[in-house]
């Protein structure tokens, strides 16, 4: 992990409840965490000139849906993620899908769900119940697409919007 990155990540609140989508009040009470969680991530994001997501979920939090964004060779591409909490969560990760990229990197489940058995998920769980949303898109999604947004477009798998 990058300095800039783990700078990032230390000022992204831990949190403390550990709940699910099955555990009634609780699952409340950690869904609070999360959004100050995510907005203070959104904070430091902007604050530093880095915007590069928006995300919203459905009134009980177990589903959730966006846009993320990746600049690249000065053009930049724009992708809808979504995922849905496991009813394992925290203790499983959430699994982040870019539905329009599925099938176009070997980085990549069925559904367009990233890859990240090897570096995230160990890490998740060695922090259950402390990481969260932001967690996983400032350690998961956002170094997944540094590494896999230049490779599709310089190997033309991708191509910008104005390009096509």
């Amino acid at each position: 992990m990058d300095n800039q990155t783990k700078q990032t990540v230390q000022q992204i609140p831990l949190l403390t409840v550990k709940a699910g989508p099955r555990d009634g009040d609780k699952w409340i009470d950690r869904l609070k965490e999360e959004y100050q969680a995510l907005i203070k991530y959104v904070e430091i994001n902007k604050k530093a000139d880095n915007d590069w997501f928006n995300i919203e979920s459905n009134p009980l939090g177990t589903r959730w849906q966006g846009k993320c964004w990746y600049i690249y060779n000065f053009k930049k591409y724009e992708f809808d993620l979504e995922f849905d909490m496991p009813v394992t969560y925290p203790e499983t990760a959430p699994e982040i899908a870019i539905p329009e990229l599925d099938g176009k990197t070997e980085k990549m489940y069925r559904g367009g769900k990233i890859c990240l058995t090897v570096h995230f998920k160990p890490l998740w769980s060695r922090n259950v119940p402390h990481f969260g949303i932001a967690h996983a898109l400032a350690l998961g999604l956002a170094p997944w697409l540094a590494a896999e947004v230049p490779h599709l477009v310089d190997n033309g798998i991708i191509k910008h919007k104005e390009d096509k």
